[in-house]
């Protein structure tokens, strides 16, 4: 880590006051440009490509073969289709509420057509085409943001607990809210980006629940979870389930390719992750490389 970096986020830990949360000025993304950088961002050169991997490494952990997996709000599908890839035994449906970000997915899942995905249209906060008790595993990835409330989030979170049968799993990764403006500005300019990225990325940052926030949310579903979050400064905050098994060899097998494919710079940016949630005391299931 370098030691800008680590100024800024010493300056944000030993800040006393917690900023307000600003909800995004669109909560659902309408707009091509907007699509077409984040869905840029987790190609598999995108600058994103290493937390697609280490995310998908750690929800593998908590699946079983033959899991029904619901992905809520699963964007352009890259999360969802390296995670997918990873597990072929299990059976993933997306859910996205943007028409815009469903027919990039489409897209995506057409050209991989990786046989365990289906992708479908709604909200997370009204999970009506799913039964009582139909999802094994839900799992988000830095969409709870997305949400304009926090009664939002707490309905979501209720939804979450009808869908999962008992005994359900959980995979939720998001922003936590920094306290400083100037923290967020520095970590949406640090990846210097396409202006359109760098701009939804601060409003991202800016309307991050707080550690409690999610928390307090999560325990509405009734599973057991645990918290985690990157060490210093909640900038990500994981809440899951106990990993159900050891990587099995083929899965990591496929997660050592796939980390073999990262350019060097994004393997450093994998390890750079994996240890800055490590020192916040969540560790992957296998190291890779």
């Amino acid at each position: 880590m370098s030691i800008p970096v680590l100024l800024r986020m010493m300056r944000d830990r030993l800040s006393w006051q917690l900023q307000p949360r600003e909800p995004e000025p669109e909560l659902v993304m309408h707009s091509a440009a907007q699509t077409q950088a984040f869905a840029q961002a987790g190609e598999d050169n995108g600058v994103l490509a290493f937390l697609y991997l280490y995310n998908a490494v750690q929800i593998s952990s908590v699946l079983q073969p033959g899991d029904r997996v619901l992905d809520l709000a699963c964007g352009p599908a890259n999360q969802l289709l390296q995670v997918a890839r990873l597990n072929p035994q299990a059976q993933f449906v997306g859910l996205d509420a943007s028409p815009t970000m469903l027919r990039c997915a489409q897209d995506a899942v057409a050209q991989v057509a990786p046989g365990n995905v289906a992708l479908l249209q709604g909200d997370m906060t009204r999970l009506a085409p799913f039964a009582d008790a139909s999802v094994d595993v839900v799992t988000c990835t830095m969409s709870l943001h997305h949400l304009p409330d926090l009664a939002a989030l707490q309905a979501t979170m209720r939804e979450v607990r009808r869908v999962l049968k008992p005994r359900g799993r959980l995979y939720l990764i998001d922003f936590g809210r920094l306290k400083r403006r100037s923290t967020q500005r520095f970590f949406a300019d640090d990846l210097r980006l396409s202006a359109q990225f760098t701009n939804d990325y601060f409003n991202s940052l800016r309307a991050a629940f707080s550690v409690q926030e999610l928390s307090s949310a999560v325990a509405l579903t009734g599973q057991p979870v645990s918290c985690h979050a990157t060490a210093l400064i909640p900038f990500m905050v994981v809440l899951c389930s106990a990993p159900q098994h050891a990587m099995d060899a083929a899965t990591r097998q496929r997660a050592e390719a796939a980390f073999a494919a990262l350019t060097p710079e994004h393997q450093r940016n994998f390890r750079n992750i994996a240890g800055w949630f490590r020192s916040g005391g969540y560790s992957l299931p296998c190291q890779l490389g």
